[in-house]
């Protein structure tokens, strides 16, 4: 299950059944669950600690140093779920001591070929980051959210649940949940509304969408103020732990959010 060119460090826990292909490389403090897969030349250092049953394709990096200039070897983590897919040439960097400390992926992820995941993020399930996407430092992705290729994220950015954001879109506030973003007549990222065909996808029901469509409404049409925006929800808007937490992402912005 080991090719013989393969360089694993004593130190490192691997589960008996691990595959690891031709000239990968393992380090001390790694630990791989049962039936994961490394391809040909793969490289996974640093404090890192991967699931169970993940695919990770040729020439991938996991745990290397961030590219922080302030980080001096200190132990920070990366933490990897179970069942992701991370093809060929994709990075994830662990974290530092002035941010979360750690960078996790969590399970049943894909991360496309030369896609990116910095020091301090957090990922959710069942996210899709599409080719040669990018996340910068401290950035955080809720699941079943969709990023198409080249999308760049900024520092600190916030992407709620279950948005899609078009390919090379250019994103520098929070996306709230439920949403579409995309580039439309400049680089930055602007609203296109719901993302009805992902919710219909993934088992919303019709009333659960008819109560997202008025709060976006509210949000994207009103010429109130943020505060007002949030209260009019509330208070037109059925309750539900969806509307809660389309309305709760808004609030705990800091970057302020992406508009129409």
């Amino acid at each position: 299950m080991i090719h013989p060119t393969a360089i694993i460090h004593p130190g490192a826990q691997i589960a008996p059944d691990v595959e690891v292909g031709p000239y990968a490389v393992i380090g001390e403090h790694v630990k791989i669950g049962r039936g994961t897969k490394i391809g040909a030349h793969a490289v996974i250092d640093g404090w890192t600690t991967i699931g169970e049953e993940n695919q990770i394709f040729q020439m991938a990096a996991i745990g290397a140093a961030p590219q922080d200039l302030k980080y001096n070897g200190e132990e920070t983590l990366v933490i990897v779920g179970d069942r992701n897919v991370i093809r060929e040439f994709a990075t994830i960097h662990r974290g530092t001591v002035n941010g979360r400390k750690q960078t996790v992926v969590g399970s049943n992820n894909m991360l496309m070929a030369y896609s990116h995941v910095a020091h301090d993020c957090i990922l959710g399930d069942g996210i899709v980051m599409a080719n040669a996407t990018a996340l910068a430092g401290h950035v955080t992705v809720d699941s079943f959210a969709i990023l198409g290729g080249l999308v760049a994220i900024h520092q600190f950015v916030n992407i709620g649940g279950y948005v899609m954001i078009g390919g090379g879109t250019m994103v520098g506030h929070d996306i709230p949940p439920f949403t579409i973003a995309a580039t439309c007549d400049k680089r930055d990222a602007s609203l296109r509304g719901l993302n009805l065909i992902g919710l219909k996808r993934r088992g919303f029901s019709p009333e659960v969408i008819s109560d997202l469509k008025k709060a976006y409404r509210i949000l994207a049409f009103s010429k109130l103020k943020l505060p007002e925006i949030l209260a009019k929800i509330k208070s037109d808007v059925r309750k539900s732990k969806e509307v809660d937490y389309f309305v709760d992402f808004i609030e705990r912005s800091e970057r302020g959010i992406c508009r129409p």
